[in-house]
């Protein structure tokens, strides 16, 4: 199949790419590199001994848009291109519902025009909001409770409107993703201070930080620190293909969670980092984030059923893979 993936130089969306060409898809890219770096697609394109067309745009510029559709003509999208900051999209909601739900609209324009009709959405457990029960399932009732969230949930809602008269569109519900590709090549290069806790803690590893912050240890937790369900980016890059599978088989919309079924708190994944790299990380204790969550857990049963796909990957695979990736390259894509 021709795949194009906006946002395909970023960590989830390179990691997917790695896999698309490895189960022998065509890719193309379209990508501002405002998250992404092109660095990762040449590598990328190392790693799968394949070639790999680029488009460096905006899919808020219907011309760039244009551009990918007509040199490549794809069958469908896997669409990651946007902006992903919790507390950046409550201090600028504005260009989050610009970027992530204005552009997904005129991407979906464009797959019209050029009679693309498959597409799998990069959508966020952060839709549930807080949980009413675990694991959440996809009946859990829906209410995000920030920008970036309600970005989710208006796309996943316009995909449902638009898939019709021979469309399919899959929503796929992300947990947490963390680690890197195993060969260390490509992973997880934020651009500024990390906002996922996988990469700050590998920072702190690599000396580039001085300690990581816990907000908050007073949660209703094995031992009061926020749990997580820790996706490895592999697994999760695996899930992409799974539901470009199973759209041959029926139009119309669906959502999956991604995750593994099991939590892990900050303070586990900090311990299971230092036992990777033999040394324990330095921590301190400060207040809590207004909006985090005690507790997020998956139920990936939905995943696993329909689309035969399984997390097959651990906490320990995903620290050690990170710490191959920040080890081997420091300064990231930089180096």
């Amino acid at each position: 199949m021709r795949v194009l993936v906006t946002g395909g130089a970023g960590y989830i969306g390179s990691h997917t790419l790695v896999e698309l060409l490895t189960e022998g898809h065509e890719a193309f890219v379209i990508d501002n590199l405002s998250n992404g770096h092109e660095k990762a697609l040449s590598r990328v394109k190392q790693l799968a001994n394949k070639d790999l067309g680029f488009v460096k745009g905006d899919i808020r510029d219907r011309d760039a848009l244009d551009q990918a559709f007509s040199e490549f003509n794809p069958e469908a999208i896997i669409h990651f291109a946007g902006l992903k900051a919790v507390g950046e999209s409550v201090e600028q909601p504005l260009i989050y519902y610009e970027t992530n739900v204005a552009g997904s609209v005129e991407l979906l324009k464009a797959m019209d025009a050029h009679d693309c009709k498959k597409i799998v959405f990069s959508s966020s457990a952060t839709v549930y909001g807080t949980p009413q029960y675990l694991p959440l399932d996809e009946e859990h009732p829906v209410s995000p409770v920030n920008p970036y969230g309600q970005t989710k949930l208006m796309v996943e809602n316009i995909l449902k409107d638009w898939a019709h008269d021979g469309r399919s569109a899959t929503a796929l519900r992300y947990f947490n993703p963390v680690g890197a590709h195993v060969s260390g090549r490509i992973g997880e290069d934020p651009h500024d201070i990390p906002n996922n806790l996988m990469p700050y803690i590998a920072q702190v590893a690599i000396g580039k930080r001085e300690v990581l912050q816990i907000f908050g240890d007073d949660y209703e937790t094995r031992d009061g620190t926020g749990e997580r369900d820790y996706i490895h980016v592999t697994d999760l890059a695996k899930a992409h293909i799974a539901a470009l599978g199973v759209m041959n088989e029926a139009a119309g919309f669906a959502v999956y969670n991604v995750g593994t079924g099991q939590g892990t708190t900050v303070k586990e994944l900090l311990a299971a980092y230092g036992k990777t790299i033999g040394r324990e990380l330095p921590f301190e204790t400060v207040q809590r984030r207004s909006g985090d969550v005690a507790s997020s857990v998956a139920s990936p049963q939905k995943a696993n059923e329909t689309l035969n796909w399984s997390a097959t990957l651990s906490v320990h695979d995903a620290t050690s893979s990170s710490w191959n990736w920040q080890s081997q390259n420091p300064d990231g894509y930089g180096q």
